[in-house]
């Protein structure tokens, strides 16, 4: 960890906790700086206040008061999952106080470089991709970020002969102002999060933060496949490495004949890899160009393509029971995760799907049910996914409460042969704290019935 003393005596207010408050709190508390952490759960109920109360950090917990600005606070390092419309951040803003979240803290102190991927859809897929071939090749990659560790403890543990695999969320990238990382990917942009944003492109213009701060020294990884990646693209100072699903390209990654190519060179034959799914292969080719970019040779990309099955709640499988095969895609919080979810299968599919309504209408799922025989809805958007179910010519349809109750229910109107499948479209919010929360629900139940 580098030594800074940016942060020595400067008034810190550190807005929301979850991992990633109390880590940056204690971070900045060892830096030197007189931190102030508000939280909105009470303090008797928190115990990661609690703790860092005990550490000698000053804790202000029930409530976001607007008045705390007028302690004269020099920073603000936000949870990403507040918005700015928060009435603190709206005030911080105007008063010019600088608005940071703490993945631009992990790239203040980190030795080790970092490989930063965005996009709308398979994030976590390519992050883990990126990881595991890193680590087969022998480059002690660590893994950070929106998947579940919080950037700035890592880096605080990481030399410079490790390298920073980090997942990030528009959120997070909105909240940066130095961060540079060597190797950023951008795998796709679809809409999403515009109850956030406001905007596409507000939101796309968060996505583009991550190259804001590059150089030709580094490189953007880019879906050369749609045209908003291209237009970062041609934004940003980076050398450009573009891959791409649907044709031959000059430089970069691509498919062709079968195989994987990049840079021209035939790297492993499609038809070997384990990973399931079509749109699997966009998050294949932007992994396998980090990782030739890092300088880790094909023997090493190719072990990890052929073991390599998916991670949890990403079109996981769960079991086989009664020959009917169970598929968990919790993290399909989105309608293009879900139509790709189901591109993925011949067999007819059992759907389960549902989940917080955010004011879409779900119509672009019509054209990719063809194969869905069955459809058990849940949650707030449980009426909008029946009506283009039935739209759609699916007989078969129930509403349940919850997802537990869904998981009986699909196998009684499943067949051996059949697919089940729990692709939400939406985001779990309404009934479950977190996507993985109803990925384990689902799981356990699946289990149950074994």
């Amino acid at each position: 960890m580098k030594q800074i003393n940016s942060y020595c005596h400067k008034k810190i207010l550190v807005l929301g906790l979850a991992k990633s408050g109390v880590t940056a709190a204690s971070l900045l508390h060892r830096l030197g700086a007189f931190v102030t952490v508000n939280d909105k759960k009470p303090f008797s109920e928190n115990p990661e206040a609690q703790g860092l109360l005990e550490h000698g950090i000053k804790v202000i917990c029930g409530e976001h008061p607007v008045e705390l600005l007028d302690e004269g606070f020099e920073l603000i390092v936000k949870n990403p999952g507040i918005p700015y419309n928060n009435p603190i951040i709206e005030a911080a803003i105007e008063r010019q106080i600088p608005v940071i979240t703490e993945v631009e803290l992990a790239g203040q102190i980190s030795e080790a470089p970092f490989v930063g991927i965005t996009g709308t859809n398979g994030k976590t897929t390519t992050t883990t991709l990126v990881y595991e071939m890193l680590n087969a090749g022998g480059k002690q990659p660590l893994i950070a970020g929106n998947i579940g560790t919080v950037a700035s403890g890592v880096a605080q543990e990481a030399t410079a002969d490790n390298t920073i695999v980090i997942e990030l969320s528009s959120f997070q990238l909105m909240g940066i102002e130095t961060f540079n990382p060597k190797i950023a990917i951008i795998t796709n942009l679809y809409d999403a999060h515009l109850d956030y944003h406001g905007t596409r492109e507000e939101y796309k213009a968060a996505k583009a933060n991550i190259t804001k701060n590059q150089s030709e020294r580094e490189y953007l990884i880019v879906n050369a496949d749609q045209e908003d990646t291209m237009d970062i693209a041609r934004g940003s100072l980076a050398k450009i490495i573009p891959f791409s699903t649907t044709r031959e390209l000059t430089e970069g990654a691509y498919l062709k004949e079968g195989w994987i190519f990049f840079n021209g060179e035939q790297v492993m034959e499609i038809a070997k890899i384990a990973l399931p799914g079509r749109h699997n292969l966009e998050n294949i080719l932007s992994a396998m160009a980090a990782a030739k970019l890092s300088g880790v040779d094909n023997s090493a990309i190719k072990e990890v393509l052929k073991t390599f099955t998916g991670v949890r709640h990403r079109l996981q499988y769960v079991a086989d029971v009664k020959g009917r095969k169970f598929y968990n895609d919790s993290k399909a919080t989105n309608m293009l995760a879900t139509i790709n979810a189901l591109a993925a299968f011949d067999a007819p599919v059992i759907l389960l799907a549902g989940g917080l309504d955010r004011g879409n209408e779900f119509d672009e799922l019509i054209p990719y049910l063809k194969n869905v025989k069955a459809l058990i809805t849940f949650g707030q958007t449980a009426a909008k996914l029946e009506r283009v179910g039935m739209v759609a010519g699916i007989k078969q349809h129930q509403r349940v409460d919850n997802v537990d109750k869904a998981v009986p229910v699909a196998f009684g109107f499943s067949e051996p042969g059949d697919v089940i499948l729990l692709s939400p479209a939406c985001a779990s919010w309404d009934q479950y704290k977190t996507f993985e929360v109803r990925g384990d629900i689902f799981i356990e139940a699946v289990h149950k019935l074994k």
